[in-house]
């Protein structure tokens, strides 16, 4: 029996170059799952695909029809011109996690989030936050936009496309620079001594961590807790009850530290390259 992919709606493309495509996986003439194939928009040279929603039914598992979906979904998105190709896997999904390695996919990062308690945690004695300043937001924008830009640069990006990236995204969610509504940029201070930085952005009625540093002379003091704990204080402010955020596989001081204040991984993040 052969297991192929079958459209199940037309191919959607939108101005900037993005497209999806859902698909059915099928043995022969028969529907044994399904699931939806995107391809971001050209970032430089590099286009980006990514599997979604991939379920195989219950009486079709474990007979090796999603390994073969997957191979398939990559020949659709090489023919769309993508070179990478990303999936988001549940945390508590044994199969899935299972079928990215099968697959060769490699961990890029994970997103994680925390049920904030009640009552805050206090900061530690002679240590506080206060928001940024609009003298301070210039180079705090600056450092940001470089930082992440060299994170794309990591994922395949040229530095010219990925600082143009980095530079269009930070617009996009900072249109009113530190006045943006739903956007907290607080600085800590340990005595009176700027320590590092956090940005909290509020939507869809949950608080998300994208943007934390500990000053360089800074670190290795506990400051990095203190950020943290000043950005669940904000959430709590806000009415909201869980902080999330992303972090990048590698970055092992950081992972140690959320799974230390109580952050549960909710998906594992895994790319391939497309050759």
């Amino acid at each position: 029996m052969t297991t192929t992919l079958r459209p199940s709606a037309p191919l959607q493309h939108s101005p900037s170059g993005a497209r999806s495509r859902p698909y059915e996986i099928r043995v022969n003439s028969r529907r044994v799952g399904a699931l939806l194939l995107t391809a971001a928009e050209p970032l430089g040279s590099l286009v980006v695909g990514k599997i979604q929603d991939l379920s195989v039914d219950e009486p079709d598992r474990r007979r090796g029809r999603a390994t073969v979906a997957g191979l398939a979904a990559e020949e659709v998105l090489r023919s769309w011109g993508c070179r990478r190709v990303t999936v988001s896997v549940p945390a508590d999904s044994d199969g899935g996690l299972r079928l990215a390695a099968v697959l060769g996919y490699a961990r890029t990062g994970r997103n994680m989030v925390k049920d904030l308690a009640r009552e805050p945690v206090p900061l530690p004695a002679g240590i506080t936050g206060r928001p940024i300043t609009a003298e301070e937001y210039g180079p705090w924008l600056a450092a940001a936009t470089d930082r992440y830009a060299g994170n794309w640069e990591d994922r395949g990006l040229s530095p010219e496309a990925a600082h143009a990236k980095s530079v269009a995204d930070h617009a996009g969610q900072l249109p009113q620079g530190p006045d943006t509504p739903g956007v907290d940029i607080l600085v800590l201070e340990a005595a009176g001594i700027r320590a590092g930085h956090i940005w909290i952005g509020r939507s869809a009625g949950q608080a998300y961590v994208f943007d934390v540093e500990v000053a360089e002379d800074m670190r290795g003091r506990g400051h990095g807790r203190s950020l943290m704990l000043l950005a669940e204080g904000a959430a709590r402010a806000a009415g909201l009850d869980t902080l999330g955020l992303h972090v990048f596989a590698g970055n092992t001081p950081a992972e140690r530290l959320y799974e230390s204040l109580g952050y549960r991984t909710t998906l594992v993040n895994f790319a391939k390259e497309l050759v």
